[in-house]
């Protein structure tokens, strides 16, 4: 067996050429024991809290905690932060979005998209032509070409969890992180820095300051293989899992000289809840529309990333704003542009340096809430949130989240959960649905609730108890008004057969499934 066997494709050559192969079977060998290790903390963590243990503050790492020190100044080019867009690496999307007036487009490997080969391959061409401001795209209807001043990039990888598939080295399949990594700095971290701007990154789903260790790891490595600055990589994590929330500090000190800030990636947290402390009747969460970032545990966190960031002269980004506004209906969009407004406004007024949004409309909202605050300067690090005391006990808060379990909140979270499935399995990851942009994360927090309703045998608004059985006849139902909605023909081009399948899996199972991408992938060309 050769060492490296990698899918065909027509553009394979474009983006594996010999060195990018090279260089990505390098880095395989080099850290997939490190990452396989992770993978078994994880699971050796969650049969922990499956047991009744609880996470807390970290004793070993006390002293990074209370010591002085701070992450490398922000180069020039991301120091202004204040609002951000993100989307698949689609073409047509990524030109929106770098044209769109946002600060920075985080292009994504991972939640928003799809990670079918053809998917991986042209998005890898999409990044490196964005980065060589080469990125158009020619209709029938019109012209896609970059403005002059457009965001700055960076990439979001996928996460240590997910394999490539189409790479094996070693007859194993490579870890997708690396890949995506690998690839986007092979070909492109020379020629960023030639044009005075560096290779960003995005990390997602990190669990603990020992996952961010390794990214760092890969980071030295790589710059020291491609002969480019230490420090020239810069990667934002996203405090997206509820366990990573303990440990913030420790991770920024980490990756200290790669480190740009952190995030608070919310949908992922919420769905984190779900799943950590999936056997404990406690952390049972209420209807998604009810888990605002306004809850205490969910207050909690952020206010605790704001302070934790500033101290260490990093920013701290908000969280993400999914609205698509709906010319169609125009109530409907004047209503939730004022949910986003104040939702901006008081991420502002809390410290942010910036935020998300998903949609090029929602830029413009965003941008108005933080120039209120930030005015002239580029963000607001030097402001310390000293008042900010967060314990453990404030970021475990969740019986304190009110809310209720409706008939309603279960056939969204079906609808959304098949939608979005059969979205995804049709190769796209990003998927308007009810005037949302919906990604894998909010598809997560879906069918985790389902579970944890089902498992706990929890009563709805109606008196009647969540069954298996009554999630099987919503589930019927929901199939058939999705079809009534979308006419016979559009309905047959999506494999709701497939999603209805994967979504039972998990969802219902008797133990939970890490992420439905991983059952959902093993379908996928």
């Amino acid at each position: 067996m050769s060492e490296v066997q990698i899918t065909e494709h027509p553009r394979l050559e474009q983006v594996f050429t010999q060195e990018a192969t090279d260089f990505i079977v390098n880095l395989v060998r080099e850290f997939r024991d490190e990452r396989n290790e992770i993978l078994e903390a994880r699971k050796s963590r969650q049969l922990d809290f499956q047991s009744g243990t609880k996470p807390d503050f970290l004793d070993e790492t006390k002293s990074i905690r209370q010591g002085e020190w701070k992450v490398a100044q922000p180069p020039e080019d991301i120091a202004d932060r204040r609002v951000e867009i993100t989307g698949p690496t689609e073409r047509k999307m990524m030109i929106n979005a770098l044209n769109s007036g946002a600060r920075v487009f985080m292009a994504d490997c991972e939640d928003s998209s799809t990670p079918t080969w053809s998917n991986v391959l042209e998005g890898q061409i999409n990044i490196r032509d964005a980065f060589r401001r080469e990125l158009a795209l020619e209709t029938q209807d019109k012209q896609y070409r970059l403005k002059e001043e457009i965001a700055t990039l960076f990439v979001r990888p996928r996460g240590w969890h997910l394999p490539e598939k189409n790479v094996l080295v070693d007859g194993i399949p490579a870890p997708a992180s690396l890949v995506d990594f690998g690839l986007v700095v092979f070909h492109n971290a020379q020629e960023v820095i030639r044009r005075g701007t560096g290779p960003y990154f995005y990390l997602p789903k990190l669990e603990s300051h020992k996952e961010a260790r390794l990214w760092n790891k890969v980071f030295c490595y790589a710059q020291e293989a491609l002969g480019i600055p230490h420090g020239s990589i810069k990667a934002t994590v996203l405090i997206e899992t509820i366990l990573a929330a303990f440990e913030m500090d420790e991770i920024l000190y980490e990756l200290k000289d790669h480190s740009a800030g952190l995030n608070a990636g919310r949908w992922d947290y919420i769905f984190s809840v779900a799943k950590k402390f999936c056997s404990d009747p406690n952390f049972v969460l209420p209807d998604r529309s009810d888990v605002t970032m306004t809850v205490p545990f969910m207050r909690a966190y952020t206010e605790l990333m704001i302070s934790t960031c500033h101290k260490r002269g990093a920013h701290a980004i908000g969280g993400m704003s999914a609205f698509i506004p709906n010319r169609r209906d125009p109530e409907v969009t004047e209503e939730a542009l004022k949910k986003v407004s104040d939702d901006k406004s008081r991420e502002a007024t809390d410290g942010c340096d910036g935020t998300w949004v998903a949609h090029p409309d929602l830029v413009e909202i965003a941008m108005e809430e933080f120039n209120k605050v930030l005015q002239e300067k580029p963000n607001q690090i030097d402001r310390l949130r000293d008042d900010v005391s967060v314990s453990a006990e404030d970021l475990l808060s969740i019986d304190k989240t009110g809310g209720a379990i409706t008939l309603a909140g279960l056939k969204i979270n079906v609808e959304i959960g098949l939608r979005y499935i059969a979205s995804w399995l049709a190769g796209t990851g990003a998927a308007a649905i009810n005037n949302l942009m919906e990604d894998a994360a909010t598809a997560e927090i879906s069918r985790a609730q389902v579970w944890q309703w089902v498992q706990h045998g929890k009563k709805l608004d109606t008196g009647e108890t969540v069954t298996s059985d009554l999630v099987k006849s919503i589930i019927d139902e929901e199939i058939a008004a999705i079809e009534e909605e979308m006419g016979a023909e559009e309905f047959s081009k999506f494999p709701f057969d497939q999603a209805r399948k994967v979504f039972e899996e998990v969802a219902l199972a008797d133990n939970f499934v890490d992420f439905l991408t991983l059952p959902a992938y093993e379908i996928i060309n």
